[in-house]
């Protein structure tokens, strides 16, 4: 497979199944047999997810990536010995930095609700394609990784705006959004992905989609959960589900 398919999530995936390292084997920088050059990316990609790793207090070393031709068997063959007898020596993944099943299970959860959204934020810098690959190890800093977390956008549905149209519902390309005929939708933040496809959707006359970016995220709806409100023709009217 090559390289430059390797996707954040699927480091995550390895880590979150109880890898205590991940290694990514790359045709060397300029040399792609398939002319996309997505070793670039994926390079870029490494560099970002380190700098998150040790965000949420994981090792990065835990994570390398290195180049080789598919005739330089030695070279594959030495620098996967030295990233084993590395991640021997750092133990296993969760206790040698002090974190709990349970706490690593829960900040590795954090980190995959996060891709997407950071994926789509970051997204020109990870098309960059430089000239060094020391120059990787600068691409991204460790203030700009805090600030994609702490100030992560949000999007909630107001219900005293919203007129029940479904084009969010029908637009949101995960699904995220509950609702429906006559019923005010409302947004499930787990499965919300911050791509701001509602809030582009939403008609203006409308207004109901809000941009909410470093704040506590309002409830849903008012009081009492059990009662969502019914829209009809555009016009408020009582009712319970």
């Amino acid at each position: 497979m090559c390289s430059g398919r390797i996707d954040a999530s699927f480091v995550l995936r390895a880590f979150s199944k109880g890898a205590d390292g991940v290694f990514i084997g790359a045709c060397h920088l300029g040399e792609c047999n398939y002319m996309t050059h997505g070793n670039f990316q994926t390079l870029s990609m490494v560099s970002l997810f380190k700098k998150i790793m040790e965000f949420v207090g994981i090792n990065p070393e835990r994570l390398k990536m290195a180049f080789m031709s598919g005739s330089e068997a030695g070279v594959y063959t030495e620098s996967v010995n030295d990233f084993t007898g590395k991640v021997k020596t750092l133990g296993a993944l969760g206790s040698s930095e002090g974190l709990g099943e349970d706490e690593l299970k829960s900040r590795l959860e954090a980190v995959e609700r996060f891709i997407p959204y950071i994926k789509l934020v970051k997204k020109d810098k990870l098309a960059l394609r430089l000239d060094e690959e020391e120059q990787y190890d600068r691409l991204f800093t460790k203030e700009e990784v805090e600030a994609l977390f702490k100030e992560a956008v949000t999007y909630r549905i107001d219900p005293e705006k919203c007129r029940a149209c479904m084009i969010c519902l029908r637009k949101c390309p995960v699904g995220a959004i509950a609702g429906g005929k006559n019923l005010t939708h409302t947004i499930d933040q787990d499965a919300c992905i911050k791509c701001g496809t509602c809030f582009e959707a939403c008609p203006p006359r409308f207004g109901a989609i809000e941009k909410i970016s470093g704040e506590t995220l309002p409830p849903p709806f008012p009081e009492n959960p059990g009662n969502k409100r019914e829209v009809r023709n555009g016009q408020d009217a009582s009712g319970q589900l």
